[in-house]
């Protein structure tokens, strides 16, 4: 391996100007791929085997041009102070309003709410029902227009009026201030460790081009591979955090190797080979890690996954092939100012920051381990009290109409009228359908919990039927999941009596049941992702035991960062330095994304620190000198990784996405703990503890598994290196 990256550096570094082109041409024709190709579109999503999606299945089927996932928009008109919406002036502006709305090519309906009886109670609130014959990715501009100066004319009448729904819904996706503060704050930290301002721009340069040709790709076959809008958020978070942090290494190395007296060819081939090593298994972890979300089972997960693991791929390929052909336009550049006026390379002396640090965890090994486990076990306990579930419209900021229209509806009509569920009722087998409907209903609303049913409607062969079910508490609510386990519990009893079968859908059963087939597929998804990642480690380290501490320390990370999550997004500590505006039940997906996403990042750092701990250890150093010639090498470069890659991920907790807001949060947290407390702190004790043994290997399998030489042993034989190197460009000196 290290050979043939040697290789590939060097051949880069020849061929600078067809390595620059290639990558040029590829830029322009996936950019101009994506210019002609359909404009990418919010997929329906779908999650096989549920019984929510066999509900909106059924209901498709049976309804046939009634699209199960249209858009909607829920309208709430709200009287002024101390009046009734029923009075005359106020009455005749909402039902102008409403006809209103229902005048489009596009709408399918618009319920009057005095004819559907949407009103409060107390008079004081009433909304209506705006139903698209097409999904919200199909909504035309126009439809959207039109139902706002319908919204606003209804305003002037003095109504207070605040729309809520899919129809309304802004698109969400990358793009932003989020990524420019990420970069921002990436090229301090790159100009304060390399001291050069082409070193740090080298970096970020090659990273937003790898993170322009991934999403200029994801554009370019989304209409193809039905990739959706959101698809190619997580492809540019990840993409731009391990594009930097994979030409941070390969610099970094190559300033190393320029130190030692190498020319700039041979240095850059150095630096491929050794640290371009590391970055191809690390990137290999992180591809196992995104690819691996396909075992959860949910299509846009698994597309989402797979975007991201390619745009990771294209990371490494930029990291090995345009670093050096950049490296080879600038060969000094990158120096520090100071080598570059003196004409002399000053190698880094014996002790540095990294070594002090090293030490300081090697006379204390036991403390700092304990210190560290507890630490992070302390972090993780509020994920005992975790509560799953997908927010909503009372996620949004106060200042949205969506969030004022969901408390609007929650005052006026109980918090259950923002999450209603939708029953499906199959009575193809019944021999009277409209009688087992009626039973069922019947049986449904007398459950403990349900406020009220809306009209049973059929379809045009009068076998199947949909009615809606208001519970009496909020979407959200434990007693709201109670109530939906309570009436699909019912289900055999009513259907030997009936003849007729039901499901259960809509919004809040369908989170319910995301909820639930995510966590049942956590642990295989865990099993699957580690395992490979052991055996990929266990190649690239010939241990048996670095590689099992390294997943015992992400599992103390991931679970400390979800704790944050859950102290934050749940329970409310801090909630408003991040401008959440609800807490609630953390996002289903959180725990498959952190697991997924952070194990891939974890083993950056570990591929990246204890390599050149093994590289030092197959040199002949001593165990304990080891650790400390690793730290040496790598610690002030790995801090500056994660520091970009915390930057990065944070940057995005100022999205108004919730969804986004939670993933950059919990990413951020997750490097931290995972870079400055397992790798920093518990990783050089545990190897501190168990000296040789850390590195023990059965000679068995030290004979099955395949020999990859990433230290770089190959690369020290003299036939490895060309005889006919020139002389370096500056003069090497000892500091």
């Amino acid at each position: 391996m290290a050979d043939f990256l040697y290789r590939v550096g060097r051949l880069a570094f020849r061929r600078r100007w067809y390595v620059a082109l290639v990558w040029a041409a590829v830029l322009a024709a996936v950019g101009l791929g994506s210019l002609k190709a359909p404009g990418a579109v919010d997929e329906e999503f779908s999650m096989p085997g549920i019984e929510s999606q066999k509900a909106f299945d059924l209901l498709e089927q049976r309804f046939p041009g009634a699209t199960a996932d249209g858009a909607t928009a829920r309208v709430v008109f709200i009287a002024p102070g101390g009046e009734k919406v029923t009075a005359a002036d106020n009455r005749q502006a909402i039902e102008e309003a409403v006809a209103g709305m229902g005048d489009g090519a596009q709408v399918a309906s618009a319920d009057d709410p005095f004819k559907a009886r949407t009103i409060s109670k107390d008079g004081s609130t009433a909304f209506a029902t705006v139903t698209y014959k097409v999904g919200a990715d199909a909504l035309t501009d126009a439809a959207r227009a039109h139902l706002e100066r319908t919204i606003d004319q209804a305003r002037d009448s003095g109504l207070t009026v605040e729309a809520g729904g899919t129809a309304l819904a802004e698109e969400g996706g990358p793009g932003g201030m989020a990524e420019m503060i990420g970069v921002a704050i990436a090229a301090v930290v790159l100009l304060i460790t390399f001291g050069s301002l082409a070193a740090a721009g080298l970096p970020l340069l090659t990273a937003v081009i790898g993170v322009g040709v991934s999403m200029a790709t994801i554009l370019a076959l989304s209409s193809a591979l039905g990739l959706s809008t959101t698809t190619g958020t997580l492809a540019m978070m990840l993409g731009l955090a391990v594009g930097i942090d994979y030409a941070l290494f390969v610099v970094s190395r190559y300033r190393e190797e320029r130190a030692k007296g190498r020319t700039p060819e041979e240095a850059v081939g150095m630096a491929v080979g050794t640290a371009g090593s590391a970055v191809v298994f690390a990137g290999l972890t992180v591809v196992i890690a995104l690819a691996g979300l396909a075992v959860v089972g949910i299509p846009m997960l698994t597309k989402m996954g797979l975007a991201a693991a390619g745009a990771v791929v294209v990371a490494v390929l930029i990291a090995l092939t345009l670093v050096p052909a950049f490296l080879a336009f600038w060969p000094n550049a990158v120096l520090t100012r100071k080598a570059r006026k003196s004409g002399r390379i000053e190698e880094s002396t014996e002790t540095n920051g990294g070594t002090r640090w090293a030490r300081l965890v090697l006379r204390r090994p036991i403390p700092v381990l304990l210190l560290g486990v507890l630490g992070l076990g302390a972090l993780a306990v509020p994920v005992t009290g975790l509560q799953l579930g997908m927010p909503g419209d009372e996620a949004q900021p106060t200042s949205t109409t969506e969030r004022r229209a969901y408390d609007a509806l929650a005052e006026g009509f109980g918090p259950g009228f923002n999450g209603p569920l939708t029953v499906v009722v199959d009575g193809k087998g019944a021999a009277d359908p409209k009688g087992a409907v009626n039973s069922i209903a019947q049986e449904i609303g007398a459950t403990k919990g349900v406020v009220s049913l809306s009209p049973a409607r059929f379809n045009d062969a009068g076998d199947t039927a949909v009615f809606s079910v208001v519970p009496s508490t909020a979407p959200t609510d434990e007693r709201t999941k109670d109530l939906v386990t309570a009436i699909r519990d019912e289900r055999p009893g009513i259907e030997s009596g009936t003849g007729a079968s039901y499901e259960v859908t809509g919004t809040t059963a369908l989170n319910i049941d995301i909820s639930t087939k995510v966590q049942s597929a956590l642990v295989p998804y865990l099993i699957v992702v580690v395992g490979l990642a052991i055996v990929l480690l266990l190649v690239v380290f010939r241990s048996l035991l670095v590689p099992l501490k390294a997943a015992l320390g992400f599992l103390l990370s991931v679970l400390a960062s979800l704790g944050a999550v859950v102290v934050v997004f749940q329970e409310g500590h801090g909630a408003e330095l991040l401008g959440v505006e609800q807490t609630g039940p953390i996002m289903s997906l959180m725990p498959i994304f952190l697991v997924g996403i952070v194990f891939g990042l974890a083993m950056d750092y570990e591929v990246f620190l204890v390599s050149r701990m093994r590289e030092a250890y197959v040199h002949g150093e001593a165990p304990e000198q080891a650790v400390q010639s690793g730290f040496r090498h790598s610690a002030r470069v790995v801090v500056a990784a994660a520091l970009i890659m915390i930057a990065v991920f944070a940057g995005f907790i100022g999205e108004s996405d919730s969804m986004i807001k939670m993933i950059g949060f919990g990413l951020a947290t997750a490097v931290l703990f995972d870079a400055f407390v397992v790798r920093m702190a518990i990783v050089p004790a545990v190897l501190a503890l168990l000296g040789d043994k850390a590195w023990w290997l059965p000679k068995w399998l030290d004979r099955a598994l395949p020999h990859v030489d990433v230290e770089g042993e190959a690369l020290n034989r003299p036939e490895t290196r060309s005889a006919a190197d020139p002389a370096p460009d500056l003069e090497p000196a000892r500091a």
